[in-house]
């Protein structure tokens, strides 16, 4: 298996395979977040936390990046 890898690495075929188990990957880490976060009880204790006020008050700031690095 380790000398396929190497061998589709060399030919140039290993980037699409790299590229499909990261995609993989991040899918599988927002679907694990998902279910994580539609625990009920995990709601209420991020909740408490103020994590939304948070999220409010950094806002202003990411839209502002977001223009500087259009122009």
């Amino acid at each position: 298996m380790a000398l396929d890898l190497i061998e589709s690495t060399a030919n140039g075929n290993g980037s699409d395979r790299d590229t499909l188990y990261m995609m993989g990957g991040i899918a599988m880490v927002v679907f694990g977040a998902g279910l994580i976060l539609s625990n009920p009880f995990i709601r209420r204790y991020i909740c408490r936390l103020g994590v939304g006020n948070v999220a409010q008050a950094v806002m202003p700031d990411v839209e502002r990046y977001f223009k500087l690095r259009a122009m």
